[in-house]
């Protein structure tokens, strides 16, 4: 009866560990299919890659959305033509928008950071991709002064201005989504714990009997 039990949590676990991969993959999908897709406004373009960001890193825990970012940097860093206009490659990741590639995975870890922890609260959620979008913002602009070699006032103007009303619509749009959502899938993913290992001379008692 004890081994049918064991049996029976390992073949949870296993199909648990499944889900999680593969909705981790669904997540680094997402990012793919819609950062190639992008308005050129500027030096930098506007892209919907922090849009597919906001909502990896809201509908499962941060570990997950930070993993699915980090399987899109990976992936376009490798060549395959996942960033803005369909282009890939390490030379992107050096370029002048270098600094909001990289700033993807910063943004998805406070972001799934802060929400893990006030989920319930819908609120939480278009602060926490603020907090994100902010060190995003960081990334970028600092990594673009740096390729440039342009002013704090020059870079605020091509690298954050033009972006703050899109970004506010696009974390409007994640919060309306991911809210409702995560508590849904949340019930599929989530891992079911593991029974606490019996002490030593619990486990001897019970083989002595």
């Amino acid at each position: 009866m004890k081994e049918k039990s064991e049996r029976k949590e390992q073949s949870g676990l296993g199909r648990s560990a499944t889900r999680v991969i593969a909705y981790t993959a669904l997540l680094a999908a997402l990012v793919c299919v819609m950062s190639p897709f992008a308005i050129n406004i500027g030096p930098i373009p506007l892209s919907f890659g922090s849009l597919g960001v906001y909502i990896a890193a809201c509908l499962l825990d941060f570990k997950r959305g930070t993993s699915a970012v980090l399987v899109f940097v990976l992936l376009g860093a490798f060549g395959v033509p996942v960033f803005t206009n369909f282009t890939g490659g390490f030379f992107k990741l050096i370029g002048p928008t270098g600094g909001f590639i990289f700033g993807y995975i910063p943004c998805a870890l406070i972001i799934g950071l802060i929400v893990d922890r006030w989920e319930s609260k819908v609120w939480v959620y278009p602060l926490a991709m603020i907090a994100g979008t902010a060190v995003l913002y960081a990334c970028g602009t600092l990594y673009y002064m740096f390729q440039s070699g342009v002013s704090l006032a020059a870079a605020l103007a091509g690298c954050v201005v033009p972006f703050l009303i899109g970004d506010a619509i696009k974390i409007a749009a994640a919060t309306a989504l991911c809210f409702p959502l995560r508590k849904i899938l949340k019930k599929f993913v989530s891992l079911p714990k593991k029974e606490k290992a019996k002490p030593r001379e619990e486990y001897e008692t019970e083989k002595a009997d």
